[in-house]
């Protein structure tokens, strides 16, 4: 059954659709089934991911609010297990086509929940904004991965969107938690980034992933291409970074899945195998 990952920052810039589709690309490279969902009105996800999303004739929008399946608008994405649920601007109108409606909360995971075993991660791209679909994003993730960039409001809306997270985790998804914290946009250069980064980890008592993503012109070239930064320059620092970051969070999951057996001792259970 997939992991549910939901990046989320209310601040915007920060790197989190980029993360969203690179991230997803480097699971799908080593092998991962991954779903990638476009929950941002935005739709810049979808266009990252090569996807036109002005000619869809179906998208999330159209899914949420009962005029499709989650099948029908299911696509196939070019690279090698990586599929996407897509999104563009008509999502923008969920917010008012949603209210009124009972348990709006969870439309999102009671779709999701029908394909789960099909995939081993199910990455959620997050509008910046703490919003009915950004709500929708969190009951439905088990995890939530926060990108900070490495500038000087680094933290600023933090403290509300961990604030919005507890509340979610008490009134709507107890299982859910904080998957950690990733820095974007670093610049080894400046002493800026370098304070930011002792600054968060100071004072955010939370897991803090050890890859950085690094500041890098062919990341920020790739989604005009709509190529993940894996395929569209393989060796750039970009793309080590997110290769990084994804085998830390396959790294995580697989510590996760010591359990105890009957006897009290310790198995193993590895996708790899």
């Amino acid at each position: 059954m997939a992991r549910v990952i939901a990046i989320a920052n209310q601040k915007g810039g920060v790197g989190k659709t980029t993360t969203a589709i690179n991230l997803s690309a480097c699971l799908a490279e080593r092998k991962r089934r991954i779903l990638a969902i476009d929950i941002d009105p935005q739709g810049n996800t979808t266009s990252g991911l090569g996807i036109n999303k002005n000619e869809l004739d179906n998208t999330i929008y159209q899914m949420l609010i009962g005029e499709c399946s989650l099948e029908e608008c299911l696509i196939k994405t070019n690279i090698e297990n990586l599929d996407i649920l897509p999104s563009n601007v008509n999502l923008a109108g969920a917010e008012i086509e949603l209210i009124g409606i009972k348990d709006r909360e969870y439309i999102l995971k009671a779709h999701v929940e029908t394909i789960k075993d099909n995939y081993d991660y199910i990455i959620i791209d997050c509008p910046p904004s703490l919003s009915t679909l950004t709500v929708n994003a969190m009951t439905t993730a088990d995890t939530v991965l926060v990108p900070i960039q490495c500038e000087f409001y680094a933290l600023e809306g933090l403290t509300q969107l961990m604030h919005t997270i507890n509340l979610v985790k008490k009134r709507l998804n107890p299982s859910l938690e904080m998957e950690g914290v990733v820095f974007t946009m670093f610049d080894a250069r400046t002493n800026l980034s370098l304070q930011v980064v002792e600054n968060v980890k100071e004072n955010l008592k939370q897991n803090i992933y050890k890859t950085i993503i690094p500041r890098n012109v062919r990341l920020a070239e790739a989604p005009s291409h709509g190529l993940p930064i894996n395929i569209y320059d393989s060796k750039s620092a970009g793309a080590d970074g997110y290769r990084q970051l994804a085998n830390e969070v396959i790294e995580n999951d697989e510590a996760e899945l010591y359990e105890k057996n009957d006897l009290g001792l310790l198995k193993y259970r590895n996708r790899d195998k």
